[in-house]
């Protein structure tokens, strides 16, 4: 390792000491080493500048992948010692390169750049392109200014996302890098990068919700964490909008949600207010008008409640705004044709109960639902006049021929607040819509049989063709009853009465299949066919769309391919509309055909220019070879004319010289006596000057000795007195223990002896106690033996007059009585027992011991 490793100030001097000879490479190369360094592990102040200087050569030589090896390794090294100074280099580090992503966005003259994506800058078209074409693709995005400090940036930003994610000690750092970058985003307009960065945040939430059980984890339960995210998901969110990703914008709002489900307590109303605000442009973008208004009932309600500064101007235009979105969704739920042929009821059910899961709500809303709220809550009472009346027109009232008219003057007053609620714009094709249907549906009822110009009379504010259009689209999704058709030059409808379908509610009707024939003047007739030719039309239909989508997609294929220099050349001479006709086979075939065809002209071009250099450079070796050998001996001999020549001129210098150093020692030889003398007296003189200050230092040296000597004399009686004092102290500890020793074993044998006497003593007792029992129990038996004698006794003269004379009484036979007395032996040994167990000794604390019988 470098001396200068030693110490990182030395490294530090080092590296600015390349910088002012313009060498950053060599400067980063040696702060690379320290930072890498084990023997720097601890952190110390120097770290921050070394730091800084490393992350300002990183971002001048665009090294973000050392940047990033670098701030890793700092943060290992200050994480536990001084998390401030790894949250001011990242800060710093993302300022400079963003000042230089500035700097060259200034001096560069476009704006941002054509590339999709900053980590492929590679397309599918750049790869044919350099097939064909000797350019690189690295090369042409060199030349751009912009491009490479605008991913430099992006690459910074990412890097310090994954530094930084899952640590609790820089997470208000994290959100705000996060935050930079959404910015980032938005001001360069990078979709692909935003996309991702949304992905990355959303994993590494998933991260710290599965690694939840580290030192430095993140603490999801804790309402400032929960706080900082639910912040960085409404930027993202107000991003997404921004940029119109609708798709990445419905998942920052599923983001949202779930950190909602997470927190313990409910979300701060104006936090809930901002996201039902952003959630219904997201319904509304998306062609979901139920869910858009459903919000923005949700934040009415939540406005109701929770704001207590609310104005009536904001009441009002808040209540005018859900008015007018309640009533603009479709009174029937449009269903595509290619929903009815997958039946997709059970996938559009479950989509809209995720959706109502979004807000909140136990089951999906309906228009029914929503209107029932407003008239329950008493909404329409803070309209404004000039609406108000709207939701009786066309929800209440029955009255088709003055429906539209009056539609018509609230559409008007809309448009007319475009520059004061530029929101409410987006009803107006949704109500002409519902209008429309609201009348035929009306008009059905009331009439078998109406002119197409009499209904166009009644609907102004569309032309003949939208209302042809609206009623095909309504007749197609059972909004209306059936259409009887005649003839199309008479310009008549005919309704005719049918059944209800089971699948729509009324007023629809079924039991025909509708039919347009149409007229040279645009004019429409519809006529039933009673149901096999309908099946077939219908069938037709459905494949002449699939054909239309088919010849959409090869369209729009055709021209992307035709925009590449390779299908430029493929289909040079082809029409576009002929090669709609081609089968896509033949068109992907015939592009494989244009690439290999290119690719062999290519190798040709390759190998002639190959063969053309052999025979050049060949045909140059042939030529340049007697020239070579021509001009290798005139160089030799002007070699050897110079050597000659040098050596000359060498020979004489060296002659004058020895003659110009004789002359200087002939010159000098006569101050030869002068320096000799000059010598002897300097030398006297040192000589004398040396013998002094040798006796001086012999005297100091003496002196020195003896003071030594004496000290060390007495250091020695010193130790031997201490040597004594510890030993006598060891001997009397040894011989205080010895005694103590003794008196302890003296002690334990007295005891020991008095235990000993005192167990003797106890068997003495207990065997005089059990001598003295048994000679009871003896005395017992014998007394027992006497009663039992006499007993027989005393029965014997009562028995005798009844037996014969000859029958002798026999006398007790010696086993019966032992065994009448081993019973009471038996009952006597019961009772013995329960004396000895009465007679068990007792040991008091003096050591005595008490005998109970």
């Amino acid at each position: 390792m470098p001396a200068y490793f030693q110490r990182p100030e030395n490294a530090l001097k080092r590296a600015n000491e390349f910088l002012e000879v313009g060498k950053k490479q060599p400067a980063l190369d040696v702060l690379y080493d320290v930072i890498k360094s084990k023997k720097h592990r601890t952190w110390q102040k120097i770290h921050e500048p070394i730091m800084l200087k490393y992350l300002e050569l990183c971002v001048d030589l665009r090294k973000s992948h050392l940047a990033k090896e670098g701030l890793y390794q700092y943060k290992n090294i200050c994480q536990q010692v001084n998390i401030k100074s790894l949250e001011d280099v990242v800060r710093a580090y993302l300022k400079l390169a963003e000042e230089k992503t500035e700097t060259a966005k200034e001096e560069s003259q476009q704006m941002v750049l054509d590339i999709e994506d900053l980590d492929n800058i590679q397309t599918p078209e750049s790869v044919l392109l350099s097939a064909v074409s000797g350019e690189d693709t690295q090369d042409r995005t060199d030349r751009l200014l912009l491009t490479p400090w605008v991913k430099f940036l992006w690459e910074s930003y990412r890097q310090c996302l994954d530094l930084l994610r899952n640590n609790s000690k820089v997470e208000r750092l994290y959100h705000d890098i996060a935050q930079q970058a959404f910015k980032f985003c938005l001001q360069y307009t990078r979709k692909a990068e935003f996309r991702k960065l949304c992905d990355n945040l959303r994993m590494h939430l998933g991260q710290i919700q599965r690694h939840h059980n580290q030192s430095t984890a993140i603490n999801l339960n804790n309402p400032e964490s929960q706080s900082m995210h639910l912040e960085t998901r409404l930027v993202q969110l107000d991003s997404a909008i921004s940029m119109e990703l609708w798709q990445e914008a419905f998942k920052a709002v599923e983001d949202i949600h779930g950190l909602f489900a997470l927190s313990k307590k409910p979300p701060k109303p104006q936090l809930m207010a901002n996201y039902y605000n952003k959630v219904s442009t997201v319904f509304w973008k998306s062609g979901n008008a139920l869910f858009h208004a459903c919000t923005l009932h949700r934040l009415y309600h939540l406005s109701r409640e929770m704001r207590k500064n609310l104005t009536p101007e904001e009441m009002q235009r808040m209540s005018t705004r859900v008015l007018l979105a309640t009533l603009s969704i479709p009174i029937t739920p449009e269903r595509t044709d290619i929903a009815r042929l997958l039946d997709m009821d059970g996938i559009i059910v479950e989509k809209q109960r995720r959706l109502a899961t979004l807000l909140g709500l136990q089951s999906p809303p309906t228009r029914q639902s929503l209107i029932n709220d407003m008239v329950r809550f008493n909404l329409l009472q803070y309209v404004v006049p000039e609406v108000k009346e709207l939701y009786n027109w066309l929800e209440v009232d029955f009255h088709p021929l003055k429906l539209c008219g009056r539609v018509t003057k609230v559409l008007n007053w809309v448009r007319d607040q475009v520059e004061k609620e530029s929101d409410l714009q987006h009803y107006v094709p949704h109500l002409q819509n519902n209008t429309i249907l609201r009348l035929l549906q009306q008009v059905a009822q009331i009439y078998q049989s109406i002119e197409f110009s009499r209904l166009a009379s009644l609907v102004p504010f569309v032309d003949a063709f939208q209302l042809e259009r609206s009623i095909v689209d309504a007749a197609r999704h059972c909004d209306l009853q059936s259409l009887r058709g005649l003839l199309h030059w008479a310009r008549l409808l005919r309704f005719e009465p049918g059944h209800y379908c089971s699948w729509c509610p009324p007023p629809c009707w079924s039991g025909f299949t509708l039919n347009l024939i149409l007229s040279n003047s645009g004019v429409f007739a519809l006529s039933y066919v009673l149901k096999q030719e309908a099946k077939e039309r219908e069938k037709e239909r459905i494949m002449q769309e699939h054909e239309q989508i088919k010849k959409k997609t090869v369209r729009e294929r055709l021209e992307q391919i035709k925009k590449t220099e390779l299908g430029a050349k493929a289909f040079k001479d082809i029409d576009i509309e002929d090669l709609e006709e081609l089968d896509p086979d033949f068109i992907m075939a015939k592009q494989v055909e244009q690439l290999e065809k290119e690719k062999k002209e290519l190798q040709e071009r390759l190998k002639n220019q190959e063969k053309k250099i052999d025979y050049f450079e060949r045909a140059k070796r042939l030529e340049e070879i007697p020239l070579i050998k021509k001009a290798y001996e005139e160089q030799r001999i002007k070699d050897m004319e110079l050597w000659e020549l040098q050596e000359e001129e060498r020979i004489s210098n060296m002659k004058m010289e020895r003659e110009k150093a004789l002359e200087h020692k002939q010159r000098m030889s006569r101050m030869m006596e002068d320096k000799e003398n000059f010598l002897s007296k300097i030398k006297a003189a040192r000589s004398f000057i040396y013998e002094e200050k040798l006796k001086q230092f012999q005297e100091r040296l003496v002196e020195e000795r003896k003071k030594r000597l004496e000290e060390r004399k007495k250091q020695r009686k010193e130790d031997r007195r201490n040597a004594f004092y510890r030993q006598k102290e060891e001997e009397a500890q040894r011989i205080h223990e010895e005694q103590l020793k003794k008196e302890r074993e003296e002690r334990e044998r007295l005891e020991q002896e008095q235990r000993e006497e005192e167990e003797r003593e106890y068997q003495e007792r207990l065997r005089k106690l059990e001598e003295q029992e048994r000679k009871q129990r003896a005395r017992q038996q014998e007394i027992e033996e006497r009663e039992r004698r006499k007993e027989e006794e005393r029965k014997a003269p009562e028995e005798k007059p009844t037996k014969r004379k000859d029958e002798r009484e026999a006398p007790p036979r010696p086993h019966d009585r032992d065994r009448d007395g081993g019973e009471k032996s038996t009952w006597r040994s019961d009772k013995d027992k329960e004396n000895l167990r009465r007679t068990k000794n007792e040991t008091d604390d003096d050591g005595w011991t008490t005998v109970r019988r």
